[in-house]
């Protein structure tokens, strides 16, 4: 069933009425020809596509395991309508020309029915196109900035108003009211920081300063020292650095006297699998905004995490961005069995609106908008290298691209016809 709840940012209208959004269906993407895809003989044929190499590695790996392991346990249990799930994995090796490449591949030549994949905002961006001209289908488990919407693109990640937005009202209530905006230099960071600086801005807390750092860089001596000249007394340091430049900056921070007491750090990209290559010792102490964590209690993500270490090792953690990946994977077959097919990919679409799953984290509903609901969670990174959680929001939150503080996107909708129903959706923004 269609969540139709109504909140007090948004509406969702279905039917024929003629909309006047030509603006706003170039930027969600309207439909093309479709791309062809293939069935062949007992398998249905499916991308991955992550960074196995380069700066994003340290974090997408895990990720490619999980999706992995999912499609290993629905072959487990009989595979999708009959066939078994064949996985074609390529490596986006954190260069974003090379995930569009890799895209294009796995569309054009593999003729998968479905792609698993990217991280970073750059790399969906690089691949959007992709997708969009050929009417094709990606999955995307990481959360992100928000302000975009795409009907090819299922969004299993949070949105800002699930994850950025929760942990900067908890920061102003909790730990100051002044912050210094940290970020490696791209799309979502620096989006990130934008919705930080404008909700500081309407309810009294101030932006002392904002830097960013290539990604893979680790040069990160000149940000310390900002943020101390800065903060010579204590404040909130929010991070939204991406891949190995977490490792230097975590260490060198330690090393410099600036401790989680005085100088909290509250991280958007930093989960479990992070704090194990970067070494707990440096992060005991700080926070991350997630919907998951593995310390989560609910039976779901006990047979997950007990599963997960079975497979890959009793040292091993589970992340949000993992278990994102790996219900995705599920809600795509839960899409295709409803559809009756893998190969048609509107009507696959189509059925993926309101499948509901109890993931590890808790019952997820994929929303008309492509995005999830989800519960938001803060943690505390303790001593063993996981995370006490301190704050839970009420329940699943409803997905909100469209950003109240970006005002550059206020008004923009989610718009687009979905031709297997015959329906209109529109997703107002604020």
């Amino acid at each position: 069933m269609i969540n139709r709840r109504l909140g007090r940012r948004k509406f969702l209208l279905y039917g024929s009425a003629t909309l006047g959004a030509s603006v706003l269906l170039k930027a969600c993407g309207t439909p093309s020809e479709d791309a062809t895809t293939q069935t062949t003989g007992d398998t249905i044929k499916v991308g991955i596509l992550h960074s196995l190499s380069g700066t994003m590695a340290i974090s997408e790996t895990t990720v490619v395991e999980a999706e992995k392991m999912a499609i290993a346990e629905i072959n487990a249990a009989g595979g999708v309508l009959g066939k078994q799930i064949e996985a074609v994995v390529e490596d986006g090796a954190s260069d974003w020309p090379t995930f569009a490449e890799k895209a294009e591949k796995l569309i054009d030549q593999d003729q998968v029915v479905t792609v698993f994949g990217c991280w970073t905002s750059a790399s969906r961006k690089a691949v959007k196109d992709v997708f969009e001209s050929r009417n094709h289908m990606l999955w995307y488990p990481v959360q992100y900035e928000g302000q975009e919407c795409s009907r090819n693109i299922f969004y299993t990640g949070a949105a800002p108003n699930q994850q950025i937005e929760p942990a900067v009202d908890w920061l102003l209530e909790n730990k100051g009211r002044e912050f210094f905006l940290v970020g490696s230099d791209y799309v979502f960071p620096r989006t990130a920081n934008t919705i930080i600086k404008e909700q500081l801005m309407a309810k009294g807390g101030t932006t002392v300063g904002e830097d960013y750092l290539p990604l893979g860089n680790t040069e990160v001596t000149g940000i310390i020292t900002k943020i101390r000249q800065a903060l010579p007394n204590g404040g909130v340091i929010f991070n939204s650095l991406n891949g190995d430049s977490n490792v230097a900056f975590f260490k060198q921070l330690q090393g410099s006297g600036l401790t989680p007491d005085l100088y909290p750090v509250m991280s958007v990209s930093i989960a479990e699998e992070e704090v194990r290559q970067i070494g707990r010792e440096f992060l005991i102490g700080h926070y991350a905004s997630w919907n998951y964590f593995q310390t989560v209690e609910t039976p779901e993500n006990q047979t997950w995490v007990e599963a997960f270490k079975a497979k890959h090792g009793q040292d091993r953690v589970t992340n949000d961005p993992m278990e994102a990946a790996y219900t995705m994977v599920y809600l795509w077959k839960q899409a295709v069995e409803q559809a009756g097919t893998a190969d048609d990919l509107e009507a696959v679409r189509a059925a993926a609106i309101g499948q509901q799953l109890q993931a590890p984290h808790g019952l997820v509903t994929l929303n008309p908008n492509h995005h999830l609901s989800k519960t938001v969670r803060i943690g505390q990174i303790r001593d063993d290298g996981l995370f006490d959680i301190i704050w839970s929001s009420d329940g699943p939150v409803e997905p909100l691209p469209w950003n109240q503080y970006v005002p550059s996107t206020r008004g923009y909708a989610c718009d687009w016809t979905d031709p297997a129903r015959g329906e209109r959706f529109r997703m107002e923004g604020v």
